[in-house]
């Protein structure tokens, strides 16, 4: 084997196992905190396997916050014409107006294929106040072209990728797991026969993770009960076909939102060999059986793939210098579509803590911190995805409890929960502080000189706010270098706020009001300061 020429006894901070949405963003937010990354993804190209077709608010607010909305709008409306077509609101948008059809909808969704109605969705809910631009806006970008866009900012900020490479496996130093040194982390194998040495690898290789099985992760969870196919394909007699999700007596199928786009469901087990291509027949026999249509034939198979409810989820996201993030860390099946955001906040979150902790500036303790944010929004996922295969079964039980669920999601108290939770705006961390704000995503305020809160964060640094022009407020952000941005500007739409300290991710760790009391406006400031960024 052959070894890269080492810089400091290590050839890259940080190795990422892993080139899909979660790998990419995760090596951008370390080269953003000034880590040096590579990339090894075992696949020669972008895939272009039919999976998520869109975020919800809380991915496209992550990226937002990055500065990727042009692009995110750019990939929308590239998508949105087919889908609204497929769905007969071609006349719809010619009656609103050019201008009418350019504004993204707010995200509905569905729980369980139980589709939610717009016009019961009370966007007053304090829940959706402040989100800002990217509301709506990830809802069409398929996962493929996220993947692109992430892939062309990762090349933009110096991240080597290298693609038709697979790891193979890696030797870890246990007593190395202190983020004291760089030196003699982890050794990683390459299918190219290469050493690579590095501070850390993250494992942001799928639901099969090689990283995750030669670490020897604890991962429990739930046995799966279903077979079911996505694909994109070329058929005949999909006129006779339901649009939209449809419920039978033998499971469950989804026709669209655009032309060729199916999916079945079958509660008869797992299939045999998930890895097997899967054939134009196969997907024919599981539509014909599922819809009752036996007219319908499939010409051609244009993408597909087949799923699970497998749901389990690693006990911890660490060991060593060894990390898990996406898929790696946690599987569930698709429904809901909330894989790909929380993968996506798994990057965000870890992102700036590893690259603090590679660069010096932050003790190795700070990754704990890392598991306990995420792992509770991640087993919530989990129950999430179980509930809706507990009312999507085709059992007598099973249906009488669907037709209570969508009694209830067909009122504005229920579609508005049910949004709430698909959308992912309800997510925070409990950390330490009694404003109601703290721990909370950042609202994204309008400040006075024009900009918004996301405009600041796209450095991916942390941000004090200073809506009081409060010098003393100031003196207490000083001594963290690089680390926090200080920006003074009022904020007249909210002006009971007097101070903003929000973490590299978007999450509030620190806020005032006017008339708080103590030792002044910036009580508990510097302790947080110290908690995330330890002064230098």
């Amino acid at each position: 084997m052959t070894t890269t020429e080492s810089k400091n006894g290590v050839d890259y901070d940080v190795v990422v196992a892993g080139g899909g949405p979660v790998g990419l963003f995760l090596a951008c937010e370390l080269r953003l905190g000034g880590a040096d990354v590579l990339v090894v993804e075992r696949l020669a190209e972008v895939d272009e396997t039919i999976k998520a077709g869109g975020m919800n608010t809380a991915g496209a607010v992550t990226l937002y916050r990055r500065g990727l909305l042009p692009d995110l709008t750019a990939a929308w409306e590239r998508n949105r014409w087919r889908m609204r077509a497929f769905l007969g609101e071609r006349e719809q948008k010619q009656e609103q107006g050019a201008d009418a059809a350019r504004t993204p909808p707010k995200f509905a969704g569905h729980f369980a294929g139980i589709m939610m109605r717009g016009d019961l969705f009370d966007d007053s809910d304090p829940a959706f106040a402040d989100i800002g631009p990217a509301d709506g806006v990830g809802l069409g970008v398929p996962q493929v072209e996220l993947e692109r866009i992430l892939g062309a900012r990762a090349e933009r900020l110096g991240v080597e990728i290298r693609r038709g490479v697979e790891l193979t496996g890696f030797d870890a130093d246990e007593n190395a797991d202190d983020g004291a040194d760089g030196a003699d982390g982890v050794v990683v194998h390459l299918g190219s026969g290469e050493d690579v040495r590095t501070g850390w690898l993250v494992g942001c290789d799928g639901g099969r993770s090689t990283v995750r099985k030669l670490a020897g992760f604890d991962f429990p969870g739930t046995e799966p009960e279903i077979t079911g196919y996505q694909a994109v394909v070329e058929m005949s007699g999909g006129e006779r076909l339901g649009a939209g999700w449809n419920t039978t007596d033998v499971g469950t199928y989804v026709n669209g939102p655009f032309p060729g786009r199916i999916l079945t469901v079958e509660f008869d087990g797992p299939p045999a060999d998930r890895s097997a291509p899967v054939t134009a027949g196969e997907l024919q026999a599981a539509l014909r059986r599922v819809s009752g249509v036996a007219e319908v034939t499939i010409h051609k198979v244009h993408s597909s793939t087949r799923f699970t409810d497998n749901a389990r989820q690693a006990s911890s996201y660490r060991q060593g210098r060894v990390l898990l993030a996406g898929d790696a860390a946690h599987v569930h099946s698709p429904f809901g579509g909330q894989g790909l955001n929380l993968g996506l906040g798994d990057a965000m979150n870890l992102g700036w803590k590893l690259a603090a902790v590679v660069r010096g500036v932050a003790p190795g303790t700070l990754l704990d911190s890392y598991t306990a944010e995420r792992h509770p929004i991640g087993a919530w996922v989990l129950d999430w995805t179980r509930a809706q295969i507990a009312v999507m079964r085709p059992d007598r039980h099973a249906r009488a409890l669907r037709r209570v669920v969508t009694d209830l999601a067909l009122t504005s108290t229920g579609t508005t929960y049910l949004v709430k939770r698909i959308s992912g705006v309800w997510q925070h961390y409990n950390l330490p502080g009694d404003h109601p704000l703290t721990g909370q995503s950042a609202p994204d305020l309008e400040l006075a000189d024009g900009t918004r809160l996301g405009d600041h964060l796209h450095d991916g640094r942390a941000v004090l706010l200073d809506l009081a022009d409060d010098p003393k407020l100031r003196a207490r952000a000083e001594g963290y270098g690089d680390r926090v941005d200080v920006v003074t500007v009022a904020c007249p739409g909210r002006p009971e706020l007097t101070g903003l300290l929000v973490r590299p991710d978007g999450f509030v760790a620190w806020a005032a009001d006017q008339g708080d009391s103590g030792e002044g406006l910036g009580e508990g400031l510097e302790e947080t300061l110290d908690h995330w960024f330890v002064a230098t």
